[in-house]
């Protein structure tokens, strides 16, 4: 039998008990469902397709629901179930005549076709295992064609009844066919619908690396999990761009392929908000990883890591050494808002509330934690593939907050977050993209200078040139939001890759409000993509700057920022403070002429640049790694790290080494460090007067852009 899924957009019909919601689709079946909260009865109708006899209408608890009952027939184009199951959301129907079916249900209406949504009180163990991993081979997410796919995904669990699990069982490896896993790919996103997360119970996890036969994750990107209890093994074998949060694992994890028996290395990473309840995690062969609030069992067994680990607000993490840096608490802290079903059966937003000094997770086993919870349908526009920049801005300024379900976002000018507390919570690695038209010349996003705003779980690509693709505050930002800071989480900016015309950004984000705090970014200047590398991509894929940081108190958990042409980072804001840093210079500079920084008399530019001028700045694990493949052969980068001989500013646990390439990383920071070409070097601490200030020079900053003209921003 064919199968037609088509959604159903509007939300109207779960405000008003008589409400109702019609979409056209182009060469698609037309519908309506219609729910009477007083009644309690659901009225279906659609346009004619088949060819002759009844429409025969059967219902089932689920999309995927083990048992659909015959609930009807009808010649005509409308039908009502008098007697629906209790819960609204848990009735799908199936429209049949001939050999087409269409299905109508309330979920899909609100989530649209890329959000996908399991239920073990009417599917079988399998069901959700079965459909995420014939997603996985069957749509390219775990080739390496899957890193520029524009297909976006979120599966979602709701909460385990009656004992019950969605683990089909298996054992071993989550690497191995007997464990049973479900293997997550490029784009894709695990979240449970539970209030904490042991009301969703799966089996075993996979990330399946598709470099060197599979032990190589360097390229395992866009993907992320969470709240969700993890019962067998737990194999995060990822590197950028890759979020695992809230969640409770109870046994084996690992963070690096166990695929083969050679070449075992990863580039990730980030894990927050978790509690492992039975065994301490083994990070063998990741090159650097940054771990917050998280506890893991006593023990003192090496975890892993080769360069820059960062352990923050954890609770027994490994002792110091070289390469890691436990720090005890975490200053300021908001979580990342998730979804969930609430006690009343409704979708729900529960923001978590801001937390100082935090030690652990935000969680325990029977409480969510603090925060406040926001309706879906009442509070929230629901935005899906398709939608324009004219109809999310519109929500937002009518209060809407915006959930962005999964897919690919084209936008003719940036969304404009211009109230205090609006929220952008993206899903399925949501891809906010310029792209087809050449009329966006903005951005991707621009925030205001507000009270508690939240951006999260998107992804900002760029098809043509910008000032920015995201830009907190205006240039002359000033207020203070100590109160109630500005949330960043899980932000990736993405500049090149798939386009072939030049494009040319200044900086992938500013930050000029003060007050900010980024929970995990990846800023990348693609090094590799579908379209042809070397110097090509040095003039078609321009970008100068990854961070431009010109707000005060701005505090950055989990920076990863990669290839970009000029200073990768520039802090010019006081106060600063940055936990692990991750960089990696751009391959692609073809001579040294072409890469060289403060007037042509110092060779290269600093992966992290704290201006002259600021007065006090502290950062802990900094890690920047040389490979100068797309180069002439002799290009090389004096100075890591760049900072002010300013007594309170102070740079600690660095590390430069090489990976690939004849060039060099020349010192650790300030002239002083040593270079990369006899291996890796480190500084453990950076303070006044030890080495060269570098020399005084002006930060030309983008200027100010208008904003378009359909929409009055607040001033």
């Amino acid at each position: 039998m064919f199968l037609t899924f088509v959604s159903v957009f509007m939300l109207s019909s779960f405000v008003s008990p008589n409400s109702s919601v019609e979409i056209k689709h182009e060469n698609k079946i037309e519908r309506k469902i219609i729910y009477n909260k007083k009644k309690h009865s659901i009225t279906l109708s659609w346009s004619a397709f088949g060819s002759s006899g009844n429409y025969i209408i059967s219902r089932g608890g689920s999309r995927l629901a083990s048992e659909f009952v015959s609930v009807g027939s009808t010649s005509k184009l409308t039908f009502t179930d008098n007697k629906p199951n209790t819960d609204k959301y848990e009735n799908y129907y199936k429209i049949t005549r001939n050999d087409t079916t269409i299905i109508i249900s309330l979920e899909n209406q609100i989530f649209g076709d890329n959000l996908y949504l399991y239920d073990r009180k009417y599917e079988k163990v399998e069901t959700a295992r079965n459909e995420i991993n014939s997603h996985f081979g069957a749509i390219g997410l775990g080739g390496a064609n899957g890193e520029w796919t524009t297909k976006r995904q979120a599966y979602y669990f709701k909460a385990n009844v009656d004992g019950q699990t969605y683990d089909v069982g298996g054992s071993g490896s989550a690497s191995s066919v007997e464990a049973n896993s479900i293997e997550l790919g490029f784009y894709s996103h695990i979240g449970g619908l539970g209030k904490v997360p042991s009301d969703v119970k799966l089996g075993s996890i996979f990330t399946r690396p598709h470099l060197s036969g599979g032990a190589n994750a360097t390229c395992t990107f866009w993907r992320s999990v969470e709240n969700v209890e993890v019962m067998r093994d737990f194999s995060w074998t990822v590197s950028q761009s890759t979020s695992a949060r809230r969640l409770l694992i109870d046994s084996t994890s690992k963070y690096i392929s166990d695929v083969g028996n050679t070449n075992f290395w990863g580039s990730g990473g980030f894990i927050a908000d978790t509690h492992y309840t039975s065994d301490r995690a083994n990070w063998g062969g990741q090159q650097q990883w940054y771990t917050r609030n998280t506890v893991f069992p006593s023990g003192s067994g090496v975890m892993g890591g080769s360069y820059n680990m960062v352990w923050q607000g954890c609770v027994n993490p490994p002792k110091a050494d070289d390469a890691n840096s436990p720090v005890s608490t975490t200053p300021i802290i908001r979580e990342k808002p998730f979804l969930f079903i609430d006690k009343d059966g409704e979708y729900k937003v529960f923001i978590p509330a801001w937390q100082k000094d935090r030690v652990g997770t935000s969680w325990t086993t029977t409480d969510m934690g603090k925060g406040n919870v926001q309706d879906l349908v009442t509070s929230w526009y629901v935005a899906k593939e398709g939608d324009t920049d004219v109809e999310i801005n519109a929500a937002l300024k009518s209060g809407k907050n915006i959930f962005f379900t999964p897919g690919h976002y084209s936008l003719n000018a940036p969304i404009q977050v211009n109230r205090k507390d609006a929220i952008l919570l993206g899903s399925g690695i949501a891809s906010v993209t310029l792209e087809p038209t050449e009329k966006n010349t903005w951005g991707c996003i621009y925030a205001d200078d507000k009270d508690g705003i939240i951006i999260a779980g998107l992804l900002m690509d760029s098809l043509n040139s910008t000032t920015y693709q995201v830009r907190i505050g205006n240039e002359r930002a000033n207020a203070d939001h100590a109160t109630d800071p500005i949330l960043l989480s899980d932000i990736t900016c993405r500049v090149g890759g798939v386009q072939s015309k030049n494009i040319q950004i200044q900086a992938s984000m500013q930050i000029n409000s003060n007050n900010v705090v980024g929970d995990h970014f990846w800023l990348w200047r693609a090094d590799h993509g579908s379209q042809k590398g070397g110097d090509a991509r040095w003039t078609r894929d321009r970008c100068k700057n990854g961070l431009i940081v010109a707000g005060d108190d701005v505090t950055l958990y989990g920076l990863f920022v990669e290839h970009y042409q000029e200073y990768e980072v520039i802090w010019m804001g006081e106060r600063g403070r940055t936990y692990f840093f991750q960089n990696e210079p751009p391959y692609d500079a073809p001579n040294q002429a072409s890469w060289s920084s403060q007037g042509g008399k110092v060779d290269g530019y600093a992966a992290f640049k704290v201006a002259n001028t600021v007065k006090e700045h502290q950062s802990i694990g900094m890690g920047s790694y040389a490979v100068f493949t797309g180069t002439d052969g002799n290009v090389n980068k004096k100075n890591g790290f760049e900072i002010p001989n300013s007594p309170n500013v102070k740079l600690e646990k660095m590390c430069i080494t090489r990976f690939a390439g004849s060039g060099n990383i020349q010192n650790v920071i300030n002239s002083t460090g040593g270079s990369t070409a006899t291996g890796a070097k480190r500084v453990a601490l950076y303070t006044n007067s030890e080495g060269i200030q570098p020399f005084d020079e002006e930060f030309i900053l983008p200027k100010g852009e208008s904003y378009p003209a359909y929409i009055s921003m607040e001033k």
